[in-house]
């Protein structure tokens, strides 16, 4: 068993520490506040503080960005952290492995592979971009043993109130009330399970065939918002729900006073067209599947 070092407890770091506490491991768990599952050992940190990442991350046998900040702090938040993950990472010899996202590949019209080029011109996207291909650079020069896991939109037990499958999705579906939705209910794409992205972090951290590249999340046959409506509705036994679809108009108006929503112009292009991961490389090198949808979904209402 070996020290493993979770930055961020957030619904990734959550699953993922809790998943390596159970195979018996040392975990650390690393955030702002100091919060941690149980079993670990919890660290208050500025993670952008290089000195004290390095301090916390020596003896490591692996070092996990599990990092989320607000979407609208990307261009000031990630660069000075991308940095101190690179120097606690070189000076303790730990696998580094960054929990990246699908965001700077930027439009497109096939599924998604690893191979495509990372051709977002978005500057909080090309931040994300510039990350892996620094660490990258790091690992061929010998520095680093590093990877990436890039996973959909998130769903499953512990997913945040962001999560378009949240509270917000499941409260009204689980009262037989009509669902509002933010885009379209007919666009198919991708949704990739939690627990599975915290295996995949844990296999990419422990296999050599992971380092040097990025990988996909296992992860299932994309779907609409209708029909994993349909699904859930018939898990709970219930007859398919409504959904309403809010203005985009209303939307770009209540951007000009919530940060958050003001961001969503940015990633609009992903719902408005189909919009695929394709996992098979992960699932093909390491031989395993992404949990069955019936049974994350089940997972999902259960939690």
């Amino acid at each position: 068993m070996g020290k493993h070092v979770v930055v961020g407890s957030g619904q990734v770091g959550s699953h993922l520490a809790a998943k390596l506490v159970t195979q018996g491991h040392e975990v650390v768990v690393v955030t702002r506040s100091g919060r941690g599952p149980d079993g670990t050992v919890k660290v208050a940190a500025d993670i952008a503080d290089r000195a004290r990442l390095t301090e916390i991350a020596r003896g490591a046998d692996v070092l996990y960005n599990c990092v989320n900040p607000q979407y609208h702090r990307w261009l000031t938040d990630w660069p000075p952290m991308a940095v101190s993950f690179l120097a606690a990472a070189e000076s303790s010899g730990a696998v580094l492995v960054i929990l990246g996202n699908l965001y700077p590949y930027g439009p497109v019209s096939v599924p998604m592979t690893e191979d495509l080029p990372l051709a977002s011109t978005t500057p909080k996207m090309r931040v994300r971009a510039k990350m892996w291909t620094d660490a990258l650079a790091s690992h061929r020069a010998g520095r680093i043993r590093v990877t990436e896991v890039r996973g959909s939109d998130y769903f499953g037990p512990g997913a945040t109130d962001q999560s378009y499958l949240g509270e917000r999705f499941l409260a009204p579906l689980r009262a037989g009330r009509t669902i509002p939705i933010v885009w379209p209910a007919d666009i198919p794409r991708s949704w990739t399970y939690l627990p599975d992205v915290a295996d995949a972090l844990i296999t990419a951290g422990g296999d050599e065939r992971a380092w040097g590249r990025p990988w996909h999340v296992p992860t299932g046959a994309p779907l609409t918002f209708r029909q994993l409506g349909e699904k859930m509705a018939a898990l709970l036994g219930r007859p398919a729900p409504r959904m309403m679809q809010m203005p985009w108009p209303l939307l770009r108006a209540a951007g000009l006073f919530s940060p958050f929503i003001g961001e969503l112009k940015h990633t609009r292009y992903q719902f408005v067209a189909p919009y695929v991961l394709d996992s098979s490389a992960f699932e093909r090198t390491f031989g395993v599947a992404p949990t069955p949808i019936e049974a994350a979904l089940k997972a999902t209402l259960d939690a």
